[in-house]
């Protein structure tokens, strides 16, 4: 199957989605597919406001029209809601070409925490944009839940996956830390709760990968806490098995695809019992959940690094892009047309 993948997140970013896309996209030629990736290295870009390192494309429409229509695209699957999603979604319906979406990020959660705009007013604009999709993916049973009591339709699970060869544990997993590293990795920004896992009464070190518009101020705010920015590959999966416990303190994640790495490399978790990991973590294998996240975080230093291994083993990519496919051929064979 030729696919195009419609997407407002993609390198030099660096976050879940981005890996998201750019695992699939390797899995699903793998398994002998072509895709085709519209993403802002494509178009003109201004930066984000309040994150400039994040570009926001202009879309040229010609250029979209001549993707979709004219390079023998069997399916458009657009992954998100900014303008290249809208600009896609608007040539698909114009020109009567069925298209599934994903629902990845929590925006109106994230629009409540920095302006104040009530969420309800963002999921009525979310709604709208998937609302004309044959089929909306969705990583865990609790957003789906979630989604559907927000009047979201069409809902199909699509869960995630781990290079289980790039994050490993260390050789000495299974010793017990002297004075033990608890690593948090992801965006330095409000959204992420980051402030909850910093301001935790904890034994040993705190280690912090990842960049954002909050890096500067938190460095200065906790002169103890290693923050080292951000990190991929290699680079990346060393930080993991250098700590003892991965701490993820956001409550607006639909997934976390950062933990999934985190226990592929050894590392339990503590987090809070909220969408993302209650869907990933099993409480008291892989990790501890409480609305108590410091009890949690020492709770998980007793957990078996090799049996939260075990379990990272369950997510590969190419099972990934099998249900990816699968929901593609399924959404388009029930007949669904846009209207």
């Amino acid at each position: 199957m030729r696919i195009l993948i419609a997407t407002d997140a993609w390198r030099p970013q660096i976050n879940g989605v981005v890996r998201t896309y750019e695992n699939l996209r390797h899995a699903l030629e793998e398994s002998s597919h072509q895709v085709i990736v519209l993403s802002p290295s494509d178009f003109m870009t201004l930066p984000c406001p309040g994150y400039r390192e994040i570009r926001l494309a202009l879309p040229n429409m010609a250029f979209i029209a001549e993707h979709v229509l004219r390079n023998g695209v069997e399916h458009v699957h657009i992954a998100t809601e900014g303008p290249i999603g809208w600009a896609t979604r608007s040539i698909c319906l114009r020109h009567g070409v069925r298209f599934t979406t994903s629902f990845h990020t929590r925006f109106p959660e994230y629009l409540e925490t920095y302006i104040g705009l009530p969420a309800s007013i963002s999921y009525r604009v979310q709604r709208r944009f998937h609302r004309r999709s044959i089929g909306t993916f969705v990583a865990t049973p609790s957003l789906k839940t979630e989604l559907e009591r927000r009047g979201f339709e069409r809902l199909m699970p699509w869960a995630r996956g781990v290079d289980t060869t790039l994050f490993l544990p260390r050789p000495d997993a299974t010793k017990k830390p002297c004075a033990p590293t608890f690593l948090y990795v992801g965006r330095v920004s409000p959204e992420k709760n980051i402030a909850a896992f910093l301001n935790l009464d904890l034994p040993g070190r705190k280690v912090v990968v990842g960049d954002g518009p909050l890096l500067h101020l938190l460095r200065r705010q906790h002169p103890n806490v290693d923050f080292k920015g951000s990190k991929t590959g290699d680079a990346l999966a060393s930080e993991y098995s250098a700590a003892d416990v991965f701490v993820f303190p956001s409550r607006t994640d639909t997934f976390g695809l950062v933990m999934l790495e985190a226990m592929a490399s050894g590392l339990p978790i503590a987090a809070y019992p909220v969408m993302g990991p209650i869907d990933i973590v099993t409480p008291g294998l892989t990790g501890i959940l409480s609305e108590d996240l410091r009890a949690a975080a020492l709770q998980a230093l007793e957990l078996n690094p090799l049996k939260v291994r075990a379990e990272a083993m369950n997510y590969d990519w190419s099972s990934v892009a099998e249900i990816f496919v699968d929901n593609v051929y399924r959404a388009r064979e029930a007949g669904r047309t846009i209207g």
